[in-house]
């Protein structure tokens, strides 16, 4: 979990997360797809240190962005500083349990939108 996280740091700068319409690519590898509706720049570091597989967003100071077009956010893509894809993921409102989630999943063109949360979970093996 940690070798993942730190992905997310990689360059000189802080990572960034898509949020995105639509559905997740099957993999991280596929073109993304959907519509762009929030770009969040993210704390660096990103990601507290794991316990047991399992690392959280670091989401303190908050992480807010304005939305840059109207829809409902389908699904995420994290950016390390160079524009490189980390991963993707789901995405729901907080409380939801999706790996990433937000105070709202309904996004507007020049609305602000947080990131309540985040949980990257790697299996035990």
């Amino acid at each position: 979990a940690n070798a993942v996280g730190d992905r997310a740091d990689g360059g000189a700068g802080a990572g960034t997360v898509q949020v995105r319409t639509g559905f997740q690519p099957a993999t991280a590898n596929d073109a993304a797809t959907g519509t762009v509706l929030v770009t969040f720049t993210l704390n660096d570091p990103a990601w507290a240190a794991a316990v047991a597989g399992a690392k959280a967003l670091d989401v303190s100071p908050a992480i807010e962005a304005v939305g840059v077009a109207d829809g409902t956010a389908g699904w995420f893509r994290m950016l390390d500083s160079n524009g490189a894809t980390v991963l993707d993921g789901s995405v729901g409102v907080t409380g939801s349990g999706a790996q990433l989630e937000l105070n709202t999943t309904t996004i507007s063109t020049g609305l602000d939108v947080s990131i309540t949360g985040g949980t990257l979970t790697m299996p035990a093996g």
